[in-house]
């Protein structure tokens, strides 16, 4: 199984319902936040947010957005990518580097070069092109997460 495109979703604003369940039921977090700010990114003329999927067919295999801060306080760190998942049974496939090289390029394109990501993963990012930048304690946490930093090469 594999992802047969990786769409922004400004450019399928019909999946926009569907997005905001999907990432809703990755990652707990309220379906409302991400609804307001999936709707943000098709209304507004701004660069963030923005959202990106990968489908199979019109399946939701993966994800990812990029918006102004992901819960931490180093708000010089902007924007970040968040919520960074494919599923199960997509994984290995390099599904999330297509995700993360086409933020990258969309995001290039709308006039931002750099990306910040937080994570606990190690090794992960790497591989893609992204590079270890500094600890940070996210916002409700006690124990430092990694920062991540993509620079668009020119």
């Amino acid at each position: 199984m594999t992802a047969d495109k990786i769409v922004c979703l400004s450019d399928v604003p019909e999946l926009a319902g569907d997005a905001a369940r999907w990432f809703h039921a990755k990652w707990g977090i309220p379906e409302e936040a991400y609804r307001e700010s999936i709707e943000a990114s098709l209304a507004d003329d701004t660069p963030v947010p923005a959202w990106f999927l990968a489908l199979d067919g019109e399946k939701i295999v993966g994800g990812l957005g990029v918006i102004e801060n992901d819960f931490h306080p180093r708000r010089d760190l902007a924007p970040n990518v968040c919520a960074v998942y494919v599923e199960e049974a997509y994984r290995g496939r390099g599904i999330a580097g297509m995700l993360l090289d086409r933020a990258a390029r969309e995001m290039d394109r709308r006039g931002i070069g750099t990306l910040y990501l937080v994570t606990d993963h190690t090794g992960f990012y790497e591989q893609y092109g992204w590079e270890y930048l500094c600890p940070v304690v996210s916002d409700g946490e006690t124990t430092p997460s990694r920062v991540y930093v993509h620079r668009m090469k020119k």
